[in-house]
């Protein structure tokens, strides 16, 4: 090719390589033993010449080599680098991989509650980290150059989301953002935000996989492909994709033919020979079994896969079923090789606790290449699946779907056994976004040529949605900011109260706010048009319109408000006299269907109502009396009935052998009715004189209307029409305006609310952060006021460690399910005294919070303290035993160790809060750290 070149096109040439040399770019794609893709190359070079970049672009697209590089770039350049990570298993994962490459001297970890050469020029850590060293001013931020946010669509969360805003926006301006982001349908306002927050921010958005995916359905014995002919290889091209028809057709004939045992035929009941035909029928549609699923994908070379199942215990369940079937995946060999490498991961673990943790059945599973993933396993098991899967060992793994959240563990193929999860509060159908992210998984890059997602038939599946979740590759990124009470108190600290405030609108939940009132806007703008245009149409040449018009629509305002008082006054009168009338009254009926003569049978009083015949039924909207009519009928009236007020005509006695349901019976006593009453004549009621005659308002405004100079206009009423239409169109924009107006500062407004509680409970007097306020600024979490509030009223002094680690625990823990049917088990003596004393804090604080407005379902506010986990923390504090511990916990142990951990994670900030001197409480929290961290807790993983 380059013999076809001139000699100055090859001069040319050689400088664009000499150039591209000189770069730290090309050292670094050196590294890697294939090619870089398009968007990985302009990222890279993006970052070199110093832009920051958001990367938004499918699961396992390989987006980390770009945050790689802005740590090639950061060691390069002398500079340090903090790589940000949503949880603590993908920190350790990128620690790992990062250690390999550039030595432990040079890489650490920081996740909370552990700290592994927190001083390298290259920190891996949570993001939630990461916030605390920004707020707390550390000095670990000097020579920071580069901050990769790896899965920074975890913004969405609304737990969590906040903390990655906090991180974009207090980052100093000197650090170049690195953000990677899976493919989000907003990407570009994403980026827009960051442009304005932080600089020159490129936008690169990779919609293709560098492994093509292929979507399917598993029916019976039969694996149908999802779209008839699936051209674009799973998003590399535009080909317009049919859902096939042979699953529409699968489809229609489940429908069709559901058999009911109440069918009925000629008949007779169906017989069994019918029966016998439609099974045969729908044999081929059935929902296949887990270790079926596994034995298939097998015998099609589809493993290794991950089958993504939205229940924990199901996971476990899974396995079971495949033990069981005696299904083997691994040969002798590589059984070896798994029980290697477990013994040596676990060879920390005492015996005895092993028994507890059930390690020998899930040796068992391993050995035959099969493993269950779920936040409810022990880190350390979780993590050795991890690195078996990888190393090919493992081949069928049932997994949560926080498998899915960025660790590498891609499969061959994800099969998909449902597409409905429980979200916390309810059982809803999984969105594009987390069916992108599920099947993401499918495909290993430089292993397999194309990846599987497979979904299993279930009864009343709709291919064409299950093609519509397919086919939308992208989801928006919709922002979860709320200003807390420890972001106040830092902020204040920091910048002041108003500073605060502007810092608070740059964030991109504000961002996506204003962004959303734009439309409404055109809108006020193109109605001030359409004003100036009936502002023109009702111009009158003798006076101003729009004040004559004001006093027409006063007027007419005026006489509907009296109208409607007077029909409220007569439905009153109507109602009390109706409430007088007791049984055997004769009336007359004014209005309606039974109008007439009528004997009042049961008043029919509204419930409670003092005084009176009270009779068999109790109505709450008014009396309905129940009456016999002179034509023989027995009917229950209401107050609709009754326009205007009535008045018993004359009085009877009803039998007591009267019987309404009888009809001789009502014949009789509406035949005593005509006799007794059928001659009087009912005064005719006399409609009141219209309040409107005598009210001076009106008087007033009728004159002011005839003296007028309008008044006397030839076009008046033409005019009055455009006055009519100016004011409702004046009407719709005011509304309009109102609604800009409640969207923009929102965030500021609620800001505003949580400094003026603060003010109130003296953490803040103006700009300056009191005592107690610096003490909250220590504080991170979901309950940080109330445990503010904790120390500062000495709730905790004087318990033990075990007791604080109970009481500390109230303020992490959150039960999966809300179970008010049975208390929980509570530590006696002081540490119950002391919960009991945080709940009512906690009722002190929720009373001040409904008062400023402070609304908990907006995600601020302090929910209330959960004691589930109250006995648990002591146990374990008081040294009890694994088993015991986890037997009445009744919870799997990876959440016992998570929620530990997360309590230690609080003990360590209370310690740090709590006042040094004349207070036990930053001892014993120490103590209670030290309690806490043994055993599984201390030995489950390295981060």
């Amino acid at each position: 090719m380059t013999q076809d070149l001139s000699p100055a096109e090859r001069y040319a040439a050689a400088r664009i390589r000499a150039a591209e040399q000189a770069t730290a770019f090309a050292p670094f794609r050196d590294m890697y033993e294939f090619d870089l893709d398009p968007f990985q190359v302009e990222a890279c070079r993006a970052l070199e010449a110093g832009k920051g970049v958001l990367v938004a672009a499918p699961t396992g697209s390989g987006k980390t080599i770009v945050g790689e590089f802005a740590v090639h770039l950061a060691l390069t350049q002398g500079r340090k680098c903090f790589y940000t990570t949503p949880i603590k298993a993908l920190s350790n994962q990128k620690y790992s991989d990062l250690v390999k490459r550039y030595g432990p001297e040079k890489v650490g970890l920081l996740t909370g509650d552990n700290s592994v050469n927190s001083e390298a020029p290259v920190v891996v850590m949570t993001t939630e980290v990461l916030r605390n060293m920004l707020y707390a001013g550390s000095q670990s931020l000097r020579g920071l150059g580069y901050v990769v946010m790896d899965e920074v669509h975890y913004l969405s969360d609304r737990f969590r989301g906040a903390v990655w805003e906090e991180v974009i926006i207090h980052l100093p301006e000197s650090v170049t953002l690195v953000s990677l982001s899976a493919t989000v349908s907003n990407a570009e306002e994403f980026g827009d935000w960051l442009d304005t927050v932080r600089g020159d921010t490129e936008v690169i958005v990779s919609e293709s996989r560098p492994v093509p995916l292929w979507q399917h359905v598993l029916a019976g014995r039969r694996m149908y492909d999802l779209f008839e002919e699936e051209t674009d290889h799973g998003g590399r091209g535009a080909a317009r994709r049919e859902v096939n028809p042979d699953l529409v057709r699968l489809a229609r004939m489940e429908n069709s033919r559901t058999y009911n045992p109440r069918d009925r035929r000629r008949g007779k009941v169906v017989r069994e020979a019918d029966r016998e035909r439609e099974r045969r029928q729908r044999s081929r549609i059935w929902t296949p079994g887990r270790p079926e699923v596994i034995e298939r994908l097998d015998a099609e070379g589809l493993l290794p896969a991950i089958t993504f199942i939205f229940s924990r215990a199901a996971c476990e369940a899974a396995v079971q079923q495949c033990l069981y079937a005696g299904l083997r995946l691994n040969d002798e060999e590589a059984r070896q090789r798994v029980r290697t490498l477990v013994e040596e991961r676990t060879a920390t673990i005492p015996g005895e606790d092993l028994h507890v943790l059930g390690y020998y059945e899930w040796l068992e599973g391993l050995e035959r290449g099969i493993a269950a993933h779920h936040a409810g396993m022990l880190p350390t098991f979780k993590e050795v699946v991890e690195e078996l899967f990888v190393r090919g060992l493992v081949k069928a793994v049932f997994a949560t779907e926080t498998l899915a959240l960025g660790i590498n563990m891609p499969a061959r193929s994800v099969v998909l056994e449902k597409l409905v999860k429980w979200n916390g509060e309810q059982h809803a159908d999984i969105t594009p976004g987390e069916y992108t992210q599920l099947t993401g998984r499918a495909g290993r890059r430089g292993i397999d040529v194309e990846g599987h997602a497979v979904v299993l038939w279930q009864r009343g599946m709709d291919p064409g949605a299950l093609a519509g979740l397919a086919g939308t590759r992208t989801y928006p990124l919709r922002s979860s900011f709320r200003p807390s009470y420890n972001m106040a108190v830092n902020l204040v600290s920091q910048f002041g109260r108003h500073r605060s405030r502007e810092l608070l609108e740059t964030s991109f939940a504000q961002f996506q706010a204003d962004k959303s009132v734009v439309g409404i806007s055109r809108q006020v703008q193109r109605n001030e048009e359409g004003l100036t245009g009936y502002r023109e149409g009702m111009t009158c040449h003798l006076g101003d319109f729009e004040e004559y018009a004001g006093l027409r629509r006063d007027l007419k305002d005026r006489e509907t408000e009296l109208a409607k008082q007077g029909a409220a006054q007569r439905r009153a009168a109507a109602a009390d006299s109706l409430e007088k009338l007791k049984p055997g009254d004769v009336i007359h009926v004014p209005t309606g269907k039974f109008a007439g003569l009528a004997l009042v049978l049961d008043p029919g009083l509204p419930a409670g109502r003092a005084g009176g015949h009270r009779g068999g039924c109790e109505y709450h909207d008014g009396p309905r009396p129940l009456v016999l009519t002179a034509e023989r009928q027995v009917k229950r009236l209401a107050s609709i009935d009754f326009p205007v007020p009535v008045e018993p005509l004359e009085r009877m006695r009803i039998p007591k052998s009267f019987n309404p349901r009888s009809p001789q019976s009502r014949r009789d006593l509406a035949s005593a009715l005509r006799t007794k009453a059928g001659h009087i004549v009912p005064e005719r009621h006399r409609k009141p004189r219209s309040s409107a005659a005598d009210d001076r308002e009106i008087a007033r405004l009728r004159k002011e209307l005839r003296a007028h100079p309008c008044h006397g206009c030839d076009e008046r009423e033409d005019h009055a029409r455009w006055a009519e239409r100016y004011h409702r169109l004046q009407r719709d924009t005011r509304q309009l305006e109102r609604r800009i107006e409640g969207r923009t500062n929102t965030i500021a407004r609620t800001f505003d609310r949580i400094v003026a509680l603060l003010t109130e409970m003296d953490y803040l007097r103006g700009d300056e952060v009191t005592e107690h306020g610096k003490r909250l600024a220590r504080l991170y979490g979901e309950l940080d006021l109330l445990a503010s509030e904790c120390l500062r009223d000495g709730v905790w002094e004087g318990l033990s460690p075990a007791e604080l680690a109970a009481c500390v625990s109230a303020l992490v823990y959150e039960a999966r399910q809300a179970d008010d049917a049975v208390a929980p088990k509570l530590p006696s003596g002081k540490a119950k005294a002391a919960l009991g004393e945080m709940v009512r804090i906690w009722g002190r604080l929720d009373a001040l919070e409904e008062e400023f407005r402070i609304n908990q379902a907006e995600g601020v506010g302090q929910r209330e303290p959960d004691l589930g986990f109250a006995w648990v923390a002591y146990q374990w504090a008081s040294g009890k035993g694994l088993d015991e511990v986890l037997r009445e916990a009744e919870m799997p142990a990876g959440d016992f160790v998570r929620w530990c951990k997360q309590v230690i994670d609080v003990l360590g900030q209370i310690s740090a809060a709590a006042p040094p001197e004349g207070s036990t409480v930053a001892r014993n929290a120490r103590k209670a750290v030290d309690a806490l961290l043994r055993g599984v807790v201390a030995y489950s993983s390295v981060g």
